[in-house]
């Protein structure tokens, strides 16, 4: 767009709280949506190295955007990418590993499971903890409790070892700690003891109280190899906080809930896909699935592209994660991230292939078109070339753009794919990401038994609203549907994100068998552990809930338990839970593995009111669409088009966050929240 119009003078939320905000930092940008006094502010500002100064630069820009002072803003909600930059880059602390005599190479050995099944020169990622610094100690617990207690004097001396090797995290987790957690209770604290507060342990009674030695170890080790850093930024956020009179952060975590700086801290694993789990959030909380089989949300932003799924008004879930090849068994909302962003490079393999990412531009020097010495083509290059985003636009509401770079970039593309120049070369750009993200919403739906037709796509992120009518052609998906604050929507999900807790222990009993007072009694205590860790506890909402499986199984699945446990209820759940998920029930013995419970604090739940009006032509433009050609498309400010209106494609609806792409054959309407609903012409709307 040509200038930066107050989104926040034309739409509103109806929360009566004071000036609250979130944050979410993305690997290309930043975003920040506030809501005050109605109204509701939005920014976007680059994300930098020292993320914490990129915060508060966007923080600093919505607040003068509102015309508030930021010691205005009573709640400050954040989501963040430290811990998986962490994963990702390999550049987490010096971790050590504690565990049984015998298991020193449990993350070496994983499962027999390998990476690609035919290929035989398959690597698995290097261990985060490497081998010399993976350290024995002798004792034995098993299934039915403690054989081998702990020498004490043998923790202090491995303490004194650590502390040689210039250890800066350590790992604790012994054979069965999740049936019996008194020896690791002991070794942690001996540690913690000898150690010091500079060199946190993380423990995995406290961490995953759950079977499976492999995962339970990797998640052990995820903690405490990101806990140094998550510690650092955190800690420093808070500072910076306050002395900018802001309240202390709240902290996104992955499994969709909100916690306290104190919380994530001592939990720093919960924190990984911190922003795509508010990004699901926000579609779940403004868009409605009351006539379709659920949404499919896709978030495509500067670096990658997340898709998750929400049914039944909730983000899906799941415990079984891999982050760079490094298995997380915590909760978390079930996305699928793959590497084709805005900023994803666009280059050619050996075999004369066009290829899209993974690899990113970043924010910095960034897409060519951002005129900060980015050479390569990206993505957003394409979009440009395409007329998708034009020369006038302003992203972020101030970052203009050279259009003549990104036409470079592309010619310089064109000429090494063989292609005749920059438009074909950014046509193809274009078809390869969209294929790649095509393919990821297929492995949520279709793959997993899901018809991508019942379903409606919802796009957002800064890239998400250009391609999502292309990827709804590809799918047959007849509705897309694009929120308000699109462009800042994982920000805005910060506003109406609970409060949440997750506990698990491993019980591993025949439901038949089950003694139903003893199990109430390992629920008493993960009931007490997640009200223990809520900020109001009178105000919690608990939910129970049984991993459960056929006896032979493998693999579990998670149903809700009553506050009372009831066997029959339960099988009846899990029966109808294996069919919908697999297409059948079996007549056989169900076994209880885990039990599980979750505290919700029910938080604000901002409800967007759009006022849209004035003259919201812009200008026309030629733009390029896939099977049509170039075609003259009206450009509209979206933030001026009223509830009601209907725009036919092609069309092109800007705002300072994102664009929107609305192709032939496709019309949007403007709902009373400013969603923007697009369905094929003459389908039902």
């Amino acid at each position: 767009m040509t200038d930066s119009r107050k989104t926040d003078d034309r739409t509103r939320t109806d929360s009566a709280s004071g000036p609250r905000v979130g944050v979410d930092v993305g690997g290309t940008f930043t975003d920040v949506a506030l809501s005050v006094d109605g109204r509701l502010a939005t920014a976007k500002v680059p994300t930098t190295d020292e993320q914490h100064v990129g915060v508060l630069e966007g923080l600093r820009k919505a607040c003068d955007r509102a015309g508030i002072e930021p010691g205005e803003i009573e709640d400050f909600a954040h989501a963040m990418t430290v811990s998986v930059n962490a994963l990702l880059e390999r550049g987490g602390a010096r971790t050590a590993l504690v565990t049984t005599e015998g298991f020193r190479d449990v993350l070496e050995i994983g499962r027999q499971d390998r990476p690609a099944l035919y290929d035989l020169e398959a690597e698995k990622p290097e261990p985060l903890v490497p081998r010399e610094l993976r350290f024995e100690i002798d004792e034995r617990t098993t299934v039915d409790g403690i054989e081998q207690g702990v020498d004490l004097e043998a923790v202090r001396d491995l303490a004194a070892t650590i502390e040689e090797r210039d250890v800066e995290a350590v790992a604790v987790c012994l054979l069965h700690a999740y049936a019996d957690a008194e020896n690791e209770r002991r070794v942690a604290e001996t540690l913690r003891a000898e150690l010091g507060d500079d060199v946190p342990v993380s423990a995995s009674h406290e961490v995953l109280a759950e079977f499976r030695e492999f995962e339970r170890t990797s998640t052990t080790a995820v903690d405490a190899y990101v806990r140094p850093a998550i510690d650092r930024y955190v800690g420093r956020l808070v500072d910076e906080a306050e002395d900018a009179g802001i309240p202390a952060p709240r902290i996104m975590q992955a499994n969709g809930g909100i916690a306290d700086p104190e919380t994530v801290r001592e939990h720093a694993v919960t924190t990984v896909l911190s922003g795509p789990a508010a990004g699901v959030v926000g579609a779940a909380a403004t868009v409605s699935a009351d006539d379709v089989s659920g949404l499919v949300t896709f978030d495509m932003g500067g670096t990658s592209s997340d898709v998750s799924l929400v049914r039944d008004g909730r983000a899906e879930r799941t415990t079984d994660a891999e982050i760079a090849g490094l298995p997380i068994r915590t909760p978390m909302v079930d996305v699928n991230t793959v590497g084709a962003g805005g900023g994803s490079i666009a280059w050619v393999d050996s075999g004369g292939a066009l290829r899209v990412g993974p690899r990113s531009a970043g924010a910095a020097p960034g897409p060519a078109c951002y005129g900060k010495g980015g050479a390569e083509p990206t993505v957003t290059d394409a979009n440009v070339v395409l007329g998708y985003i034009g020369p006038e636009t302003a992203l972020g509401g101030e970052m203009t753009l050279d259009v003549d770079a990104a036409r470079e970039a592309l010619a310089r593309l064109a000429d090494e794919a063989d292609l005749e120049g920059p438009l074909e070369a950014a046509q193809g750009v274009f078809r390869v990401a969209n294929a790649t993200m095509t393919r990821t919403i297929r492995s949520v739906t279709v793959e997993r038994g899901h018809d991508p037709r019942e379903f409606a796509l919802v796009a957002f992120g800064g890239a998400g609203p250009m391609h999502a009518a292309a990827l709804a052609d590809a799918l047959e998906v007849d509705r897309v549907v694009v929120p308000r604050p699109s462009g800042v929507l994982s920000a805005f999900g910060l506003l109406a994100a609970d409060e949440g807790y997750d506990a698990v222990r491993t019980v591993g009993v025949g439901l038949e068998e089950a003694e139903p007072a003893a199990l109430e009694d390992v629920y008493d205590d993960l009931v007490g552990d997640v009200l223990g860790d809520a900020s109001d506890p009178d105000a919690a909402q608990v939910e129970r809930a049984a991993d459960c499986r056929y006896a032979g199984q493998s693999f579990e699945l998670t149903v809700p338990v009553d506050d009372t446990f009831d066997a029959d209820a339960v099988a009846e759940r899990f029966h109808s839970s294996h069919e919908r998920a697999y297409g059948y029930a079996m007549d056989e013995a169900i076994e209880v593995v885990n039990l599980r419970a979750t505290a919700t604090v029910p938080g604000a739940e901002p409800t967007v009111r759009h006022d849209g009006e004035g003259d919201a032509l812009v200008d026309t433009r030629e733009a390029y669409f896939p099977g049509t050609g170039p075609r003259e498309t009206t450009v509209y400010d979206r933030d001026r088009l009223a509830p009601g209106v209907t725009i036919s494609g092609p069309a092109i609806l800007e705002q300072a966050e994102s664009t929107t792409v609305v192709p032939p054959a496709w019309a949007g309407e403007i709902e009373h929240d400013g969603t923007l609903v697009m369905t094929r012409e003459g389908e039902d709307r």
